[in-house]
């Protein structure tokens, strides 16, 4: 998909202006837990297919959150989101590929030539070593890219372009290093996660209801930060980064931080995502599905995180409606949706409903006002 990235900052990172500021806490809160309780019920009423499904939005919902987190919160429109999701994956991938080749070489390090495991593999034989991995590779990462970019106060449309740079460059990296990842093929034909079977109906509700829990989780987390003083901060990072600087703040530490934090959410999102897909290739941290990310929270609404979970199960869904029914205009519906949202919905979903809610409380406030003014009249 084609676009302007200097029209897309404009548009979404420029300012404070295309937040939203309506919604009270209480207000997100309700319509999180709404959300949370339909995603609950629907195993009881979908295939297992449809779960594995649903599954991956629960993930990408975290994905969105975190992106939302410093985006909408913050201020810093990253498209390079896709690799920590991809690094997550990966971690956790090998730790099932290593299962799966019980004690064997894997098969795509047999047809490389290789003889014996990697030295950096080792650790993903075992469960713990292999969670410390998911959340440690992306987060370190973060940190490092952030503190080195913020530091030099690089900002704005600049960082969005270094952080497109970093997904091509781990992208064609991956896809070199084939005898280490898979290459384009990826990790793939996992049997077990956790000494349960992939394929079992059980092992598929288990997992789905452990990833539901996190996006739980990673709501409440983020929710607590934005609340406390660093999340006042990171506010006014958004609205006035030299005006935040010059108040004693170091605005560097703080976006280093959050940086870090939404990486470590959006890697075990990754992770989450390889047992429902079966598969994790370098596709997942490409620029496109990057910039899918963005899409996700545009669409809900960025500065509110029950936004960014509404737009993520909305755009999927849709997504998936038309690829099942039109698949050769998908992806022309995926940009049509994304320009419509550019140019009349700038506060996404999120928006709309304030709007309307503004428009309703109005109307019914004038049509009180003319029977105040009828009865006065009548009194008289």
């Amino acid at each position: 998909m084609r676009f302007e990235l200097g029209n897309l900052y404009k548009t979404f990172a420029a300012g404070p202006a295309n937040t939203i500021d309506g919604l009270t806490q209480k207000g997100k809160n309700l319509a999180f837990g709404i959300v949370v309780l339909i995603v609950a019920v629907l195993p009881l009423f979908i295939t297992p297919f449809r779960v594995s499904l649903i599954g991956k939005y629960i993930t990408y919902a975290i994905v969105a959150m975190a992106l939302d987190l410093i985006w909408g919160y913050t201020g810093i429109l990253s498209l390079g989101h896709g690799v920590f999701f991809g690094l997550g994956g990966y971690a956790f991938g090998m730790y099932l590929k290593l299962i799966a080749s019980n004690g064997k070489l894997p098969d795509f390090m047999s047809w490389s030539g290789r003889t014996t495991l990697p030295w950096f593999w080792e650790i993903y034989e075992y469960a713990p070593g292999a969670i410390l991995m998911v959340m440690l590779v992306p987060t370190a990462l973060a940190l490092i890219l952030g503190f080195l970019t913020f530091t030099n106060r690089i900002k704005g449309v600049y960082f969005s372009i270094l952080s497109q740079a970093l997904a091509l460059v781990f992208v064609t990296l991956f896809i070199g290093l084939q005898q280490y990842t898979g290459g384009t093929n990826g990790l793939t034909d996992f049997t077990y996660v956790f000494g349960l079977s992939l394929h079992s109906k059980m092992t598929k509700y288990i997992w789905y209801y452990v990833t539901l829990l996190f996006m739980v989780l990673t709501y409440l987390l983020f929710s607590w930060v934005l609340k406390s003083k660093c999340g006042r901060v990171l506010v006014a990072i958004r609205d006035g980064e030299n005006r935040t600087r010059f108040s004693g703040y170091y605005v560097a530490q703080y976006k280093t931080f959050v940086y870090g934090l939404s990486a470590l959410a959006v890697g075990v999102a990754g992770a989450l995502f390889v047992p429902f897909s079966g598969i994790i290739s370098p596709s997942e941290m490409s620029i496109g599905n990057s910039i899918d990310m963005a899409i996700w929270v545009a669409v809900g609404g960025r500065g509110t995180l029950i936004g960014a979970v509404i737009g993520a199960f909305v755009v999927n869904l849709c997504k998936t409606l038309v690829s099942e029914n039109l698949p050769e205009i998908w992806s022309y519906f995926i940009g049509l949706l994304f320009v419509l949202v550019v140019m009349f919905l700038p506060r996404g979903l999120t928006g709309v409903y304030m709007d309307l809610k503004l428009w309703l409380g109005r109307t019914l406030e004038k049509k009180m006002g003319n029977k105040t003014d009828s009865s006065a009249v009548m009194e008289v």
